[in-house]
């Protein structure tokens, strides 16, 4: 079932220079992990899942360029990561649809899938909390769900600040769902060896 009265936005702007090549390329289990996660959110919102990108955009767009997915190209993505939030939540805006909320998530959680995704919609769904991040490692991240009533709120951050600083804002508004996984992410070299061998 997809739920087109919401978005996924998906940041994957970085350029990856810990790693020396586009972690959002980078393979596991078959596939790319921006194509993983790419996949994983059409399943749950069809085409309003959008691909937010900066350093390495013509690699990922020949890299999703079969999929239904939109890919948004920040130019201040090297500004942080209230850049591409902003550049997410107005391409999602800009289809000029009735949405309900959407799902920030980034594109090195290879452990992301379309079960957690529908996991923090129903979470949004049944507490009538407008804040659903996943809880991992006695923290908030994400991804998350925010409503729509959270989007001025969103392209508000600046700089550096990302979702996490609307999560300590809001506490009250906020119901975590619990993804373990959501730990497991890619920001080295020793971090992408030890997920495929399996560490």
């Amino acid at each position: 079932m997809v739920h087109d009265e919401y978005g996924i936005v998906i940041l994957a702007a970085g350029n990856s220079s810990r790693l020396g090549e586009p972690k959002q390329l980078l393979q596991f289990n078959g596939k790319s992990l921006i194509r993983h996660i790419a996949e994983a959110a059409l399943d749950v919102v069809g085409g309003n899942t959008i691909v937010v990108t900066g350093a390495n955009t013509t690699l990922i767009e020949t890299e999703l360029e079969d999929l239904r997915c939109q890919c948004a190209y920040n130019p201040d993505w090297q500004e942080g990561m209230s850049a591409s939030i902003k550049t997410g939540i107005h391409a999602l805006e800009s289809r000029d649809l009735q949405i309900k909320g959407c799902i920030l998530a980034v594109s090195d959680q290879p452990f992301v899938s379309a079960e957690v995704f529908n996991a923090l919609i129903h979470a949004f769904e049944t507490t009538g909390k407008p804040i659903v991040p996943s809880k991992y490692s006695d923290s908030l991240g994400t991804p998350a769900f925010f409503a729509a009533s959270y989007f001025p709120a969103l392209r508000q951050l600046t700089g550096a600040e990302g979702a996490k600083k609307l999560f300590n804002r809001y506490t009250d508004d906020v119901s975590a769902y619990a993804f373990p996984k959501g730990s497991i992410d890619i920001d080295t070299q020793e971090d992408y060896k030890r997920l495929i061998s399996g560490i």
